[in-house]
């Protein structure tokens, strides 16, 4: 199975997302107006708080914002081969989007060159390319699809790989990590803890080792459904 994917052409990466306010009360009377309006569609009950409803608020591009991307790719000298890997995150927000898109930029040598994340075309690429706009930041080809045709589009997405066409439910990356045996995050962190780390705990460091390492389980996965030998210890190495 995709045999035919060069993996020296290939950028995995993972993103980290926080609401853009520590809490709703943060909010103007506008924007609390403006999100009342969205939580409405998925409020499970009446009874729910605001302040548990804007938690939420992070997975949303016009609600949230981008605290750190994890971004890895594979060297070869010989038949040697390393996994780099490298963490870009910043309390500031477009810091972390003008750092990214500079390494995009860099990246991207031809149309041959992917990138690829877990359930990275319903939520990281378009949730950065949005928030580049937003911060008025250029964005790189990559990302910038508009008007291409879909074999045009440079996106790879283990998620969307193990769907085969299914488009009946999500699956984690956990479950598929579990399943093909491929060893989990060692992360004591779950993505329902990073806008607290961010915010009260004050622990980007923390929260961009768990980004590293999910962008790991990505690229393990992905061997696998290659049929490759997944990564050694001494194959990975953090810059």
């Amino acid at each position: 199975m995709l045999k035919h994917l060069d993996l020296k052409k290939i950028l995995f990466l993972d993103i980290e997302t926080v609401p853009a306010n520590q809490d709703y009360e943060e909010l103007d009377e506008e924007w609390k107006s403006l999100w009342d309006r969205k939580a409405a569609f998925f409020k499970n009950q009446e009874s729910e708080e605001e302040d548990t409803l804007y938690q939420r608020a992070g997975i949303y591009a016009e609600f949230g914002k981008v605290i750190c991307v994890s971004l890895g790719y594979f060297h070869f000298e010989g038949h040697n081969r390393t996994f780099r890997m490298k963490s870009v995150f910043a309390e500031d927000e477009k810091e972390v989007l003008e750092e990214t898109a500079h390494l995009l930029k860099r990246f991207n040598k031809g149309s041959d060159h992917l990138l690829c994340a877990h359930n990275g075309k319903e939520f990281d690429f378009p949730f950065m390319a949005r928030r580049m706009l937003i911060n008025q930041i250029e964005l790189p080809y990559m990302l910038d699809i508009a008007g291409r045709k879909p074999w045009e589009v440079q996106h790879l997405d283990t998620m969307q790989l193990w769907k085969f066409g299914d488009y009946k439910h999500y699956t984690s990356l956990k479950l598929l990590c579990k399943l093909f045996g491929v060893d989990s995050p060692k992360s004591d962190m779950d993505g329902s803890m990073v806008a607290k780390a961010f915010y009260e705990d004050q622990d980007l460091k923390r929260i961009s080792e768990y980004c590293l390492e999910d962008t790991l389980a990505v690229a393990q996965l992905l061997l696998k459904f290659m049929g490759e030998e997944t990564l050694k210890a001494e194959e990975i190495i953090r810059l």
